[in-house]
């Protein structure tokens, strides 16, 4: 069963503490302390946007420094607003305004930052308004909900100049710096697969149904730029993420931080040339609609990245379940964790390892007071073209037909890539199996094989997948075509 209510709240208030914590821990305190500026007039506003989970950490890194302070706490559920303000007035010593509305904080010229931890359909559209406000934005990951919205932003970062940092943090990581350096060093070889993996248990959300929001949100402004429709999940926090609407399965949830670091190894800078993904929703049925169990294949001619979703019980694969595995010519390096690897010969002996944290906030507030977007280890136009390589996965699938493993097996042996494509999908079965989905029966999705033309950010081919990289946005919450933005 998904975790209730009181349990969930428990633990979003415990992340709060422990964000708090690792963000003062994350730098040498000394050091720190030194690069924080006392001056008022070097203090930089902050409003932190969406704090009921993720947002906790963005405020344990603003709230408390001598150089930062949190001005406004802006949530659509204000009973969760509210007292996180109360949790910050404690740790700064004065009370930031609660606001609903990010528009209401958006014309203070005391604001600099906005951070923004929302659920994944607002972040383009907050970035947007932020930076054309000539606020600095820190924006979590995935950056957008759909492949345009993710241009458009690092189209105003660059029109406005405005600095932007995406919220995947293993890119501040000495540790996964150095183990990136080693495989593009070719000290392995020649990367031929770089295969992400997000096996990460994820239970039933319940039974699809017609449920009633909090009485204390502002469902409306919940919703944004989706549609307007009824709550269709017993959950109503967290588990948007199972939701197109809202978000984007597991692929672009957790797993955007390892496509991320799978795409930095292999030394690409642009989108795929052509994306196929299968898979589905197995186990249970429920409210949810992305897939718990999805392989994506992302070619780019001289190398293929691979993706991997488990949602169900399931054994690590090389030592990592959430983690990234660097194919060589030479040996192999697994990234098991957000700041560490291991290099690996082909016969398993162990070459070099790789550790060591950093703090990612840290990082964009130096390029806020240099104004050099060089200086972010994670500028937008990366979180863009990662959390892109998502979304073409998810349209891959969406588009896909549904049909027998047998009829599968044989659609799948037609694409030519580096990697084994009949051993990953004989994995993905046995993964089934061994939780009691019936094979014989299997219905799994398919999807096209689609060309994509990574200059324009566009399929070649394809009237319905070239529809999918943007939405039809409810007004007046529009996320602006390149024109406007």
């Amino acid at each position: 069963m998904a975790i209730g209510r009181n349990r969930r709240e428990f633990l979003e208030d415990s992340m709060f503490a422990t964000a708090a914590a690792l963000a003062a821990s994350a730098v040498p305190a000394v050091a720190a302390a030194q690069q924080q500026s006392s001056s008022p007039n070097e203090r930089l506003g902050v409003v932190v946007m969406g704090v009921r989970g993720r947002g906790g950490s963005h405020i344990g890194a603003f709230a408390g420094r001598k150089d930062t302070e949190v001005l406004y706490i802006c949530d659509v559920d204000r009973d969760i607003g509210q007292k996180r303000a109360e949790e910050v007035a404690r740790r700064q010593g004065r009370k930031p305004q609660f606001i609903e509305d990010i528009r209401q904080a958006l014309e203070d010229k005391n604001v600099d930052i906005v951070s923004i931890a929302t659920p994944n359909h607002w972040h383009a559209l907050a970035s947007i308004w932020a930076i054309q406000a000539g606020k600095d934005v820190y924006v979590e990951k995935p950056v957008s909900h759909n492949v345009s919205e993710g241009r458009r932003i690092v189209q105003a970062a660059r029109k406005y100049g405005r600095i932007c940092q995406t919220g995947t943090q293993c890119r501040s990581n000495p540790g996964m710096r150095a183990a990136i350096e080693y495989v593009r060093s070719g000290k392995l070889g020649a990367v031929k697969v770089a295969r992400g993996l997000c096996y990460k248990r994820r239970p039933s959300i319940g039974p699809r149904g017609n449920y009633q929001p909090p009485a204390s949100v502002n469902y409306d402004l919940w919703l944004g730029p989706a549609p307007l429709a009824p709550v269709t999940r017993p959950q109503f926090h967290y588990d948007w993420h199972w939701q197109w609407d809202y978000g984007n399965g597991d692929l672009g949830n957790q797993g955007i931080h390892q496509m991320d670091i799978a795409r930095w190894g292999l030394g690409v800078d642009q989108l795929s040339r052509r994306v196929l993904s299968y898979g589905g929703r197995f186990g249970y049925v429920d409210a949810g609609e992305t897939a718990n169990t999805q392989v994506v294949i992302h070619d780019y001619g001289d190398r293929t990245l691979v993706f991997e979703v488990r949602g169900l019980e399931t054994d690590a694969l090389r030592g990592a379940k959430v983690g990234v595995i660097f194919e060589c010519e030479k040996g192999y390096l697994v990234i098991p964790s957000y700041d560490s690897g291991t290099a690996f010969d082909l016969d398993g002996n162990v070459i070099e390892k790789f550790s060591g944290g950093a703090d990612h906030f840290e990082n964009f507030l130096v390029a806020v007071r240099s104004r050099k977007a060089a200086d972010l280890t994670a500028d937008i136009e990366e979180g863009h073209l990662s959390s892109a390589l998502c979304h073409m996965g998810n349209i891959s699938y969406r588009l896909g037909t549904t049909m027998s493993v047998e009829e599968a097996k044989r659609h799948l042996s037609d694409i030519r890539c580096h990697d084994n494509v009949q051993e990953t999908f004989d994995r993905t079965l046995k993964h089934l199996a061994d939780n009691k989905v019936e094979l014989a029966s299997l219905q799994i999705t398919v999807g096209p094989n689609l060309d994509f033309d990574p200059q324009t950010e566009t399929f070649r081919s394809s009237r319905e997948a070239n529809a999918m990289l943007t939405r039809d946005y409810r007004r007046p919450f529009v996320v602006p075509p390149a024109e406007e933005v």
